[in-house]
């Protein structure tokens, strides 16, 4: 089984600081580029995330402060990994959730003008939970039939998530080997900004997902209440939903 591609789609894990997409950092990074005629390239980089790594999560990954010090920090690799996947779909496990928004976060970060709108993204996760309703080391031994070495290894995680999905489409006649189709399937809601805090309804409208506008159109939001565009981009949300936001309001202005 190979997937069926008419771009490159890159399978990708971190490992980070922390769970908190506005605030923790990257740590390492591997990336497993696919390409359409079924060639592969693999790259893993060690981060130096410029904060402290809590001894809580050391204890998972196994990455320690002394062992990324003397790393680059993500901005000096962000040019060279943006450079690897800036033509290609995306794919992970949990990546909707949190590794692409956190992706996206340390991109615009950077500097990098990271624009997510032209790429698929593919959720191994939600497939596994849709199909099966579970970890990736599960997932592996379900659909693999082997043992997941070095979980928490970036390079293991990415290497057994490309691997799940294969085996997924084995075992599910019903799922396409189509990168599109397979966003849409592994999509939870449908998220504008990856966080989820800008959804579509069901008129294809971009909605606030939280607060005291949530449900309400956003374009509506920011033409009523001009104040509140400004809140948002001074509160603590990520870079990626505030560049979502500001690409929606400049837009609202573009059509009058």
């Amino acid at each position: 089984m190979e997937l069926v591609l008419s771009k490159p789609i890159c399978f990708f894990d971190l490992e980070t600081t922390g769970t908190n997409v506005s605030q923790d950092r990257i740590v390492e990074i591997s990336v497993l580029k696919i390409y359409p005629n079924g060639n592969k390239e693999s790259k893993t980089w060690l981060v130096n995330p410029e904060i402290q790594i809590p001894e809580e999560v050391i204890a998972i990954h196994g990455i320690s402060n002394e062992k990324v010090a003397n790393e680059p920090t993500f901005k000096m690799l962000s040019k060279s990994i943006y450079q690897m996947i800036k033509d290609s779909d995306l794919a992970g496990f949990n990546s909707d959730r949190f590794d692409i928004p956190l992706l996206a976060e340390e991109m615009l970060r950077s500097g990098v003008d990271f624009d997510l709108k032209n790429m698929s993204s593919v959720d191994v996760q939600t497939i596994f939970h849709k199909m099966e309703k579970r970890n990736l080391s599960a997932a592996y031994k379900f659909y693999c039939g082997k043992e997941l070495d070095n979980a928490h290894s970036a390079e293991a995680d990415t290497l057994a998530t490309y691997e799940v999905l294969l085996g997924q489409l084995e075992k599910y006649p019903e799922l396409e080997n189509n990168v599109k189709k397979l966003s849409e399937f592994s999509r939870r809601r449908q998220s504008v900004d990856f966080a989820g805090f800008i959804i579509l309804n069901a008129e294809q409208q971009e909605i606030f997902s939280f607060g005291k506008h949530k449900g309400k159109k956003v374009r509506e939001v920011l033409e009523k209440e001009p104040g509140y565009f400004g809140w948002l981009l001074n509160a603590d949300f990520p870079l990626y939903t505030k560049k979502v936001l500001t690409q929606i309001k400049l837009s609202a202005l573009n059509t009058k």
